[in-house]
């Protein structure tokens, strides 16, 4: 019997979209064999293994006040524009003001992965759920360490950038993992197209110790296209269902804006319950409950 998967996107402060979805997996007891989140996807997709509903949320909403989370002082005092220390420490830590339930993340028995960027040679590598460390969680920093907005993130004398560098949209993964079948929530409505990456004298500086990471950067839009382009192929095929934001909101990866936030939360919830037949005819078809 295969294997069903579950993608998810990053995007920053856009991934309060697929928060609302996972919490709504969350109510519907949907599960996974495997799973695998991007940046701001893998943060979301743990608190989904981890059953903790409603976490994800406060991340988008409650917490973003705080200049710690992201700011320019942020950035002029740690180099990280997203505070990864205080979001996957400060915060996330057992003894945080939002900790993450380690234990039953390890308990779920679905597979997770992450996909970070190494730093030198600008090639993915994939953490999985038994790389975290319980209150030293760098795997998940290294995978949102956006580059030229943060820095990168030292695992085991290796440093990585954002996963979403090297692999945006991970459905090669999943099928080389045995997944027949995927749910894919992206970030963008389904008439996005990834342009070149603005600002680009800024980041060849920024970078400069990182040539391959910033050829990654290069040629993201160029790889990203053909992740969409597979995941609708295997739509079409009926081994994926795809969940993205019906409508636009004005929203980037940057937004401090709670009730955007909110929005796009709602908005993942009401495109979720207009595909969740769907959704369940997927799932059945695969043998699933």
């Amino acid at each position: 019997m295969g294997k069903t998967g579950l993608i998810v996107e990053g995007g920053g402060m856009k991934c309060a979209y697929s928060a609302g979805i996972l919490d709504k997996f969350l109510d519907d007891s949907i599960a996974f064999d495997y799973c695998i989140g991007v940046s701001a996807g893998a943060a979301n997709t743990l608190s989904y293994l981890a059953g903790q509903r409603g976490r994800n949320l406060r991340f988008y909403t409650v917490h973003l006040d705080d200049p710690r989370y992201l700011s320019v002082r942020s950035l002029l005092r740690t180099g990280n524009l997203f505070g990864l220390q205080y979001i996957y420490g400060t915060l996330t830590n057992s003894d945080g003001a939002d900790p993450i339930d380690y234990d039953a993340i390890m308990k779920n028995p679905a597979e997770f992965y992450m996909p970070a960027t190494d730093a030198l040679t600008g090639k993915a590598a994939y953490f999985s759920k038994f790389d975290i460390v319980r209150d030293d969680y760098r795997t998940i920093m290294a995978t949102c360490a956006l580059p030229a907005f943060c820095r990168p993130v030292n695992v085991n004398g290796h440093f990585y950038y954002d996963g979403g560098v090297a692999d945006s949209i991970p459905v090669h993964h999943a099928l080389e993992h045995g997944c027949d079948k995927v749910v894919i929530i992206l970030s963008n409505p389904r008439d996005f197209v990834k342009q070149p990456e603005a600002h680009r004298p800024i980041y060849k500086r920024m970078l400069r110790r990182y040539p391959k990471t910033i050829e990654g950067i290069d040629h993201r839009h160029i790889n990203y296209q053909a992740s969409i382009n597979l995941s609708n192929r295997l739509e079409k095929e009926g081994r994926a269902l795809i969940f993205a934001p019906s409508r636009h909101l004005p929203l980037g990866t940057f937004s401090k804006n709670a009730a955007l936030e909110q929005q796009l939360y709602d908005l993942g919830v009401s495109d979720y319950e207009a595909k969740r037949a769907a959704l369940q005819e997927f799932l059945k078809a695969q043998g699933h409950s």
